[in-house]
């Protein structure tokens, strides 16, 4: 198969499904627009090896959508791409995407960790893939590769790679479209490029879009204030991006991509079903989670992502070079839209203590910088080898506060502020592959990497124990009300050094606010310690809080000037750590060709995912560090194209082993137990990673893409996967007893299966186009199947108490089941000329699936999949 292209109708490949081409870049720009049906013949082409490639000649599994194709799936954002590829799993925690490919990714979505499937952008590594929604547009395909690439692509891609590939710059021609849209949900949008040339050899192409879409969730609250704000899910986004491309001779090659995005709305945090399933004793499944109790503050989402990148790539000859230079910017902010729980049957919900505003706030900074060099012989060369350099700087600035309001006494919050956060890596790489005759290729190559990672800030619990009359126990505290806002990261002082007197504090309590709300009191109640003019504060209470028996001291003691009777304040620890790690990765093996149209291969490669920090606290044995993991993976397949009734069609099996090591198990552990509620309540937690896992990934891939007669084409796409977690003992939060000091049990994970991994993942495709009229109508159903998986790592078992009493995971509030589920995605669309419209439902039958589920001591969020959309869509090319 070597340097051999297979042309197939664009019809067949079009209606490929999983696998849709790349229309070829002489195409026209109608012929792009339209998903099914063109005319022309083009080759499915990719950069998984990171160089241009017929898909079919990659060694493993790629998977392809065109700009075309996306938008007949429905999919406008990253976390929709997995209802049209096999094997993969995206959540959007709080802003937060977590991608999970054949099994195998990572939940820890903060500066202490990394994703474990690598983001890309035009083949440059994007380390926060937050806000990549905003740069679905104007696109000429998406790649998914599957299994480790850490020789080829590096840190991170220990599942694999997402490469988002945005349209090039035309030389010679002017171009471009508009678009517009409506559906449901009140949701509208508009999007349009335009390419210009700039003289003979150079273009420049600037595309930009705007999307309003309302939200998939109901608020469900009857409160009087609670009822008025909009569920979460509701986002207004738009973004630009600008492309320059210089060619002046055929030899240089000079391209610059600036982009702009901005998302703001509701945000994304998922509901707590606990006390849904305590009070009902129903599973998840029979619940309505989209029906959510809202109360206090309003959520809000705020996020800006912007970047720069250029490429510069000159050919020598028989030796080529390429440089890649990459800046992002990304500022996240978001409030969550806080809740108390689910509707459930029965619920009584005028009930509720609407006037709660605890709630959490989430603040991220990330300033990256990426630079590589690639150094790389003639395709033509029956030795084509690669040699490489990369650079890659971080720094990030992180804010966290966790307010718990209405407390029946005390007060009692989290905060972990990272104002410095800084990650380094480099890496030296090589890849080579040898022809050892016109059938038989040997490959291999090899990556070292090394990495620093630094932090400095605070974290941990701020607390406020105020005593009343004869010294009860306690005065009562309000933190967040209406119109709060914090200070996070532009808080003044982060150093605990200067921070030592009662006074000093108190005053770090109260810069914790940046914004105080209408009807907070801790400023108020500690003002006077802060500025010492009252060592023990001001007693003031508000008619909004109850504080049952306790007063304020008049009588013992007499002598407080109207302050507490004590003041016992609690602040957060200082955060200081470094760590280091470096790794070796690796592949190796070969590919056969049977014929011209068939191949078999078989490899064994490797990855690994950058290690990172626990957050400590004085007397803790939470590790301060964790390293990298690992997995090595055994692939075999074979990659087939054969005439069917004088048809091209394709047939591609892969069955695969993966050794996955050094595994990273998160444990929900609370940091700030409240022990004055009965039962004790925990008011702060903390997500610890740990290596003490290790498990075992098999299965194979199927991917079959068929044409028919009358213009149809079909395609078949199956994943199966066989997970099992073979050592892993970690304190099981579901089993936390408050009693004994907020102690877990512990339980080995050993036999269970890895959250989000569906044993069947199908995918099923069918598309047409029709003759009709002066045009061509095409239409296509697309049908996503995945059987039952879990939702965490302890696979709904019987939770054992530290007493060994033993119930089951549903009788104490957590099942975490997802039930097989199946949904579709229909689309049709007429094209005459230069214009085209287009209508689509994604999820069409409004299936409800939870995609995570953030688990631990009376806590079950579970976050959703995508309402039901369906709308109108019209677009005119020229």
């Amino acid at each position: 198969m070597k340097m051999q292209t297979y042309r197939i109708t664009v019809a067949a490949l079009l209606l490929a499904g999983i696998a849709t081409p790349l229309l070829a870049q002489q195409a026209t720009t109608a012929q792009s627009d339209t998903p099914a049906a063109a005319e022309d013949d083009a080759a499915i082409i990719v950069t998984a090896e990171r160089r241009d490639q017929n898909i079919q000649d990659v060694t493993g599994v790629v998977q392809s959508l065109s700009a075309a194709q996306l938008r007949a799936d429905g999919i406008a954002d990253l976390r929709q791409l997995q209802v049209a590829i096999p094997g993969l799993s995206i959540a959007n925690q709080e802003g937060n995407i977590e991608i999970f490919i054949r099994g195998v990714g990572s939940a820890n979505n903060t500066e202490l960790g990394d994703p474990a499937a690598a983001p890309h952008l035009n083949g440059i590594y994007i380390p926060r893939p937050r806000g990549l929604g905003s740069m679905f547009y104007d696109l000429e395909r998406v790649e998914v590769n599957k299994g480790p690439q850490g020789t080829l692509y590096g840190r991170n891609a220990l599942a694999g790679t997402i490469n988002i590939i945005t349209a090039r710059p035309r030389l010679g021609e002017t171009s471009g479209y508009v678009q517009g849209e409506v559906a449901n949900r009140s949701s509208y949008g508009f999007e349009g490029a335009l390419n210009l040339p700039l003289g003979a050899t150079a273009a420049v192409r600037a595309s930009g879009f705007y999307a309003n879409k309302d939200f998939g969730f109901r608020n469900a609250a009857t409160g009087a204030q609670a009822r008025t704000l909009d569920p979460a899910g509701l986002e207004e986004n738009y973004g630009g991006r600008l492309s320059l491309l210089w060619e002046p001779t055929s030899a240089l090659s000079v391209s610059i991509v600036g982009d702009y995005g901005k998302e703001t709305g509701t945000g994304y945090p998922g509901a707590n079903i606990f006390p849904a399933v305590i009070a009902t004793g129903l599973r998840p499944d029979q619940l309505d989670l989209r029906d959510v109790v809202y109360r206090g503050q309003q959520g809000v989402l705020d996020n800006t992502n912007w970047g720069v990148q250029g490429k510069l790539r000159y050919d020598f000859g028989s030796v080529s070079a390429e440089f890649n230079a990459s800046y992002r910017d990304v500022d996240f902010f978001q409030a969550n839209a806080s809740s108390e729980s689910i509707n459930w049957p029965g619920r009584d919900l005028d009930a509720i203590q609407y006037d709660n505003f605890s709630n959490n706030f989430w603040e991220t900074r990330s300033q990256s910088q990426i630079y590589e060099l690639r150094l790389f012989a003639d395709e033509e060369s029956s030795l084509r080898w690669t040699l490489g350099g990369f650079y890659f700087k971080e720094e990030q600035q992180v804010g966290f506060l966790s307010l718990a309001d209405r407390g029946f006494c005390c007060y009692s919050g989290t905060e972990f502020v990272m104002p410095e956060v800084e990650g380094k890596s480099y890496a030296f790489f090589a890849d080579t592959t040898y022809d050892v005759s016109d059938r038989l290729r040997l490959f291999g190559g090899m990556r070292y990497t090394d990495e620093t990672k630094s932090r400095y800030g605070i974290g941990g619990n701020l607390a406020l124990t105020l005593g009343g009359e004869n010294f009860d126990c306690c005065i009562a505290t309000r933190f967040g009300t209406e119109g709060f806002r914090p200070n996070l990261l532009d808080r003044p002082n982060f150093d605990l050094s200067n921070v030592q007197t009662p006074q000093q504090v108190a005053q770090f309590l109260i810069e914790s606010t940046k914004t105080p709300g209408v009807r907070d009191t801790l400023i108020q109640q500690i003002q006077t310690i802060a500025n010492g003019t009252n060592p023990n504060g001001t007693c003031f209470t508000r008619p909004d809080i109850d504080n049952g028996f306790v007063t304020c001291p008049v009588n013992n003691p007499s002598d407080r000037n109207g302050g507490f009777s004590y003041a016992n304040l609690g602040i957060p620890t200082q955060q200081v750590g470094s760590a280091a790690f470096n790794y070796f990765d690796f592949r190796l093996g070969a590919d056969f060709d049977l014929s011209d149209d068939s191949k078999v291969y078989a490899k064994v490669s490797t990855g690994h995912k950058a290690g990172g920090f626990n957050d400590s606290f004085n007397g803790s044995t939470i590790p301060e560090a964790f390293n990298p993991e690992k997995v090595v993976v055994y692939e075999i397949g074979s990659r087939n194209v054969f005439e069917l009734d004088g048809r091209r069609s394709v047939f591609n099996l892969t069955g695969f082993w993966y050794d996955y090591s050094d595994q990273v198990f998160q444990d929900l552990t609370c940091i700030n137990l409240d022990q004055t509620q009965v039962p004790p309540v925990c008011n702060g937690y903390s997500l610890v990673n740990r290596n003490i896992g290790s498990s075992r990934i098999r299965g194979f891939e199927l991917e079959t893409r068929f044409s028919l007669p009358a213009r149809i084409g079909l395609d078949f796409n199956l994943t199966y996967l066989d997970t099992k977690v073979t050592s892993g003992i970690v304190a099981d939060a579901r089993g936390q007893d408050f009693g004994a000091g907020g102690n877990s049990p512990l339980i080995d994970l050993s036999g269970n299966r890895l959250p989000l991994a569906s044993r069947w993942n199908v995918n099923a495709r069918i598309q047409q186009a029709i003759g009709l009229g002066s045009g061509t109508f095409d239409w296509q159903a697309l049908v996503n199947y995945r059987s039952a998986f879990f939702l965490s790592q302890f696979n709904e078992r019987d939770v054992v108490f530290l007493d060994g009493t033993r119930q089951t995971s549903l009788e104490v509030g957590f099942p975490d089941e997802q039930k097989a589920f199946a949904t579709v995605n229909i689309a049709a669309g007429y094209t005459i000329d230069n214009y085209r419209i287009e209508a689509w439902a994604s999820n069409l039958f409004d299936v409800q699936a939870s995609q995570k589920a953030l688990v631990g001591s009376s806590l079950n969020i579970r976050f959703l999949n995508d309402a039901r959309t369906f709308g109108l869509r019209g677009r005119v090319t020229f």
